[in-house]
């Protein structure tokens, strides 16, 4: 079944939900308080206070974290090299030691199986970005994604692909507890990588990218050895099948562009709005 959430959570996820839509398609001019109050027919008072409480910081402050010069921005000031982050120890202590996470990636005999033998749990949950789709085995959760940005078949459809020869089975309440520690609730959160060795080389880069701070394609082919398969790297983030936990967002062009999203660009450019805000509010 769907994972219910307590009435005034429920009620914060829509309000929340609704506000950074209006947000996100008003990224070239910044809203008041005023205007944005009233498009949640809330009073400026309440709207901030249900705001603050949901997101962590104020909407005059995540606005300001999704304009179009943030990407940019995120290179010039947050720029943050595989390299140095691993030789400082941040493959242990940054995205990981973060979200309590703890992963284990499927040998490259049973990726080749296609999931076959496999029981597959998923159900759908609230989350900071819109509606998720989540997915675990016995070992973690091997599926996460969104229907921000397109609806609950494609994203099931997307997920299945990856694994077509398992055992789907709906059941939100053994994913509970990994998905609230995956957004920050408590507990921690458990992963089961299951990918094709390349793959996997390329979202253990991603890990080690500390929140708030951003890397570019041709960083995480050298930081994996493998300095000329940028295309290839590209390819390996996009086929992340864990997004937010291995945070492939935060992956931008050399250029500071955002480039794509496997869920949609509104998804990822509100990632590293959210993780930006907080980086700076704590």
């Amino acid at each position: 079944m769907t994972a219910q959430p307590n009435p005034e959570g429920s009620y914060h996820y829509h309000v929340m939900r609704r506000a950074l839509d209006v947000i996100d398609g008003s990224v070239t001019a910044q809203m008041s308080l005023d205007a944005l109050a009233d498009e949640m027919d809330m009073s400026p008072a309440h709207f901030q206070r249900v705001f603050s409480a949901w997101v962590g910081v104020s909407p005059k402050r995540y606005q300001q974290y999704l304009t179009l010069g943030h990407a940019k921005e995120l290179i010039t000031a947050r720029f943050s090299t595989l390299e140095t982050a691993h030789s400082v120890g941040l493959s242990g202590t940054g995205r990981l030691h973060d979200l309590f996470l703890r992963w284990e990636a499927m040998s490259p005999g049973e990726f080749a199986k296609k999931g076959e033998g496999l029981t597959i749990r998923y159900g759908w949950f609230d989350s900071p970005f819109g509606e998720a789709l989540v997915m675990g085995t016995d070992r973690g959760m091997c599926g996460l994604g969104f229907t921000a940005e397109s609806d609950r078949e494609t994203a099931m459809a997307d997920l299945q692909s990856r694994w077509p020869k398992a055992v789907y089975v709906e059941d939100a309440t053994a994913l509970r507890p990994w998905v609230q520690a995956a957004f920050g609730a408590s507990g921690e959160a458990q992963l089961h990588l299951i990918g094709a060795p390349f793959q996997i080389k390329v979202w253990e880069a991603l890990l080690r990218i500390p929140t708030g701070h951003v890397t570019t394609y041709s960083e995480i082919a050298s930081a994996i050895e493998s300095p000329k398969a940028v295309r290839a790297v590209g390819t390996a983030v996009g086929r992340n099948p864990v997004s937010w936990l291995i945070p492939c967002h935060r992956a931008l062009r050399k250029s500071g562009a955002l480039g794509g999203y496997h869920w949609g660009l509104p998804v990822k450019r509100a990632m590293l709005a959210y993780e930006a805000a907080r980086a700076d509010a704590s």
